[in-house]
């Protein structure tokens, strides 16, 4: 019989006879008990060689949509009849039922409800006048220091076995983290201490999962970041909502039935203020006496401006009751996805059980370049030279806020981080204020999507990690042209 089979180039040429043939199998176009072409018939009339025509037969024959008899033929398998009546009916069909009737197969509800991770603010593409939080300066990377230790991890693991590795990351870059912490932060622990993660973020997902039951009562701060509130809901968790004051989280409101804490006491996000230590050891206690797991987030403290570093919760903790997150997301850059967490001792075993079952460990390549980058001295060095770049841009943004717009804006004034917080003194909506600012090219993010019960004092969050401080001069003495066309 004849089949029309077309063939288009010279690139994978079995691959193209192989799947027209079984489409036409699948959709019924070739019945069963049909009689193919020869191998060698088929080769010539398609201008290809035998092998490629005996390697499909072949293929068809094991998966079964072919049958060969001895000395007559290769003939299409009998019994496929009993498939649907063909895939393009059967899509088109599929198409139609999803318009008369929803989706039999759904997602848990809380799915549903959770908000996407566009809810975090997106910068201006092509915009150089840009204020959004969470972003560093990636023109300034080393990425000729960064490209030697990639070739390094590459070397490193060219000379491997090829086997899956350590659920809590290589060892290399966990006694880097670990050294770093006890220099920088204090935080004494020995590498086997150290948890590496995808990102901060993996880590609180981590630590929720093998600590929160559905129902269970997870406290965040209000304001927080919505990522975490979204992660311990998307377990079934109850969140609540803990209001925040110049000192930080009230200890005095949590809940007393809470199973979790999660707190960013060293530079509060959004607001930017630390914890009281009179609050410190108040929440420490609160959790002792409910065996209660503090998840303390110490994510952009390596940069700080003012006064004496505020040691981190952890270097507090006697009763193994705080897991310290940190991330080189606001240090390096986003795309690296590395974070760590120093959990207490209890929960070591489980972390790598869940961590196993999720996608068992990270990339090692990343892992040895960073760790790499890092007991060479090559991060302390970046961190020395940024944070000369942060705190004129911090000064610069400052006098902005306080000279030609303080008869607009309060600012708060962190003492740590690459963004600061300031509220409105006037009449004027953070909508308002955004939309009209996006009108001339300036990116602003107000502070109301980061409560949850409060209600908020309309203000804005400027970050200032990825903006140069002319820009910020420029952006902001636009803004202080539109303000008062704004509020009259």
């Amino acid at each position: 019989m004849d089949i029309h089979i077309a063939v288009e180039g010279r690139h994978d040429l079995a691959g193209q006879i192989y799947r027209q043939l079984r489409e036409g199998i699948i959709e019924g176009r070739l019945a069963g008990g049909t009689r193919l072409p020869s191998t060698r018939d088929l080769a010539t009339r398609l201008g290809v060689s035998r092998k490629t025509t005996l390697d499909v037969f072949e293929r068809l024959l094991a998966e079964g949509y072919l049958s060969a008899r001895a000395g007559s033929g290769t003939f299409v398998a009998e019994g496929l009849q009993r498939l649907p009546a063909g895939r393009s009916a059967q899509i088109r069909e599929v198409e139609a039922a999803r318009t008369r009737t929803k989706a039999r197969v759904r997602a848990r509800p809380v799915w549903e409800q959770l908000r996407d991770a566009s809810m975090l603010p997106r910068p201006i593409v092509g915009s150089p006048y840009d204020f959004v939080g969470g972003m560093t300066d990636k023109a300034l990377f080393p990425f000729d220091v960064w490209r030697r230790c990639v070739n390094h991890a590459l070397r490193v693991q060219a000379r491997g076995r090829g086997m899956y590795r350590e659920s809590a990351g290589e060892q290399d870059l966990r006694l880097a983290v670990s050294r770093y912490l006890a220099f920088s932060r204090a935080v004494n622990s020995n590498w086997e201490d150290v948890f590496v993660t995808q990102g901060a973020q993996h880590a609180l997902d981590l630590l929720a999962r093998i600590t929160l039951r559905p129902g269970d009562v997870a406290v965040v701060e209000d304001p927080g970041y919505p990522p975490a509130r979204e992660c311990f809901a998307a377990l079934g968790a109850k969140v609540v909502p803990v209001p925040v004051d110049a000192e930080g989280l009230i200890v005095a409101k949590l809940p007393k039935n809470a199973r979790l804490v999660y707190v960013t006491p060293s530079h509060q996000f959004p607001l930017g203020m630390p914890m009281s230590l009179e609050r410190r050891v108040a929440l420490l206690e609160w959790a002792e006496q409910r065996d209660a797991l503090i998840i303390e987030d110490d994510y952009d403290c390596e940069f700080r401006f003012d006064g004496r570093a505020i040691e981190p919760l952890k270097t507090l903790d006697r009763a193994g009751l705080v897991a310290y997150v940190g991330t080189f997301s606001k240090t390096l850059f986003p795309e690296l996805r590395v974070g760590y967490v120093v959990p207490p001792a209890s929960l070591g075993g489980p972390l790598r059980k869940a961590r196993q079952l999720g996608d068992w460990h990270g990339c090692t390549l990343t892992q040895t370049a960073l760790a790499a980058f890092m007991l060479n001295g090559d991060f302390a060095k970046h961190l020395r030279r940024m944070h000369k770049i942060y705190v004129t841009r911090r000064m610069r943004l400052l006098s902005h806020l306080r000279g030609p717009l303080g008869a607009w804006f309060e600012p708060t004034a962190p003492i740590a981080g690459i963004h600061l917080a300031a509220h409105l003194k006037v009449p004027l909506s953070e909508a308002t204020l955004i939309a009209a600012a996006r009108d001339a090219s300036i990116g602003l993010y107000g502070l109301a999507p980061f409560y949850v019960r409060a209600r908020p004092r309309p203000g804005l969050i400027f970050g200032y990690g990825g903006i140069g401080a002319d820009h910020i001069d420029e952006a902001l003495t636009k803004l202080a042209r539109l303000m008062p066309k704004l509020v009259r």
